[in-house]
């Protein structure tokens, strides 16, 4: 019914930029926030940033500063312009929307590799 759809990711060098997208299609009443969490390796997954419907933003400490969240004027995608790359940022990076179709459920992207390179 709905599906979360993550591009962007890649292999980049230390000090550089990605944009992460997240596209949600399907029949959606209303997307009531999205977020992206990320997982390293042998690590929890973690929230790195949310925004909800009404553009307010919140950001994990670890990249305050460097990454910005913000939603496209469809308002069913979300981007995640991640820049200043740290190695320690190397994860999968996934997408996660709060929407309601019949009921509100969270639904979750397939995820996207981000490398960073020191």
């Amino acid at each position: 019914q709905v599906q979360l759809v993550e591009s962007g990711g890649g292999l980049v060098q230390a000090g550089g930029s990605l944009r992460l997208s997240c596209a949600a299609s399907g029949r959606i009443f209303i997307i009531n926030a999205m977020d992206w969490y990320r997982q390293a390796p042998g690590k929890q997954r973690e929230l790195v940033a949310t925004i909800t419907s009404g553009g307010s933003t919140n950001y994990a400490d670890s990249v305050k500063g460097r990454f910005t969240i913000s939603r496209g004027n469809a308002k069913n995608t979300v981007y995640l312009q991640m820049n200043s790359l740290k190695p320690e940022d190397t994860a999968v990076y996934y997408c996660r929307g709060t929407i309601l179709v019949d009921i509100q459920r969270l639904y979750w992207g397939q995820g996207t590799q981000v490398t960073v390179s020191s």
